[in-house]
């Protein structure tokens, strides 16, 4: 468990091929997390017959959708993995098609993005230190890609993560995360949502802006911050933690 404060553990069901199976998966990880998983484990397995070559590809698809958008710290170690076993137990069909979005596979596909997206969450509901969940949407970017290290960017800025645990709805400091990252925007096209109450619009304050409900929403344990760059049809969503001084106590003092 190291400076896990919970174990983590997820289970789904799906039909394949006429047949109920069950995937279960658990997690571990609270710190050194950011898309290269770092101190992170994960171990799913199911009872599916699968060949392993459509195993991987789900899960190479599942996990840049969860484990690969998630941060706690930005910081990784050499240890990290998640694994995808199938015993074939279950004693479905083989499918016919080996194509991962092959219609018969959407159930089990489903099944599986939605389990590791629960225990990704989980890791980052237990960062260290963490009080709150922060969920970040980007659109608006050139491409996919762009929002996502975009989206990356804000949930790794220490001055986005401790203005959230500091419960303040600082817009600038998104702008600034934004900034920085290196990818295209543009300050005139640019919008900041907190709470889903937009605040900044095209750049600049919008008019009538009413902080009372983004207060309300920032004293919560739950926060959504959205950003349109306006360029594009590129999105993303990321979820990262605030940083509060529970995460210097851990990390002052722990020893490997």
């Amino acid at each position: 468990m190291t400076t896990d404060t919970f174990p983590k553990a997820a289970r789904r069901t799906a039909l394949l091929g006429g047949v109920e199976v069950t995937i279960q998966g658990m997690a571990k990880g609270s710190g050194m997390i950011a898309p290269d998983m770092a101190t992170m484990l994960s171990f799913v397995a199911t009872d599916a017959a699968l060949p392993a070559a459509l195993l991987q590809a789900m899960l190479s698809a599942g996990v840049k959708r969860t484990f690969n958008c998630i941060t706690v710290d930005s910081d990784t170690s050499t240890s990290d993995m998640v694994l995808l076993f199938a015993t074939g137990a279950a004693g479905n069909a083989p499918p016919a098609s080996t194509a991962p979005d092959a219609p018969e596979l959407a159930a089990f596909r489903q099944a599986l993005d939605s389990l590791l997206e629960e225990l990704a969450l989980m890791v980052i509901r237990d960062g260290e230190g963490a009080t709150k969940l922060m969920t970040i949407d980007v659109t608006g970017a050139v491409s996919d890609d762009s929002a996502w290290r975009v989206a990356m960017a804000i949930g790794n800025s220490p001055l986005v993560k401790t203005a959230i645990a500091g419960e303040d709805a600082n817009w600038g400091r998104v702008v600034m995360a934004v900034g920085k990252c290196g990818e295209p925007a543009d300050r005139d096209t640019l919008s900041v949502s907190i709470g889903g109450v937009c605040i900044a619009q095209n750049g600049t304050v919008r008019d009538g802006y009413d902080e009372t409900p983004v207060v309300a929403h920032m004293k919560g344990q739950e926060i959504s911050i959205a950003v349109d760059l306006g360029l594009g049809e590129g999105h993303a969503r990321a979820w990262s933690c605030d940083l509060t001084h529970g995460y210097i106590d851990i990390n002052g003092s722990y020893r490997s």
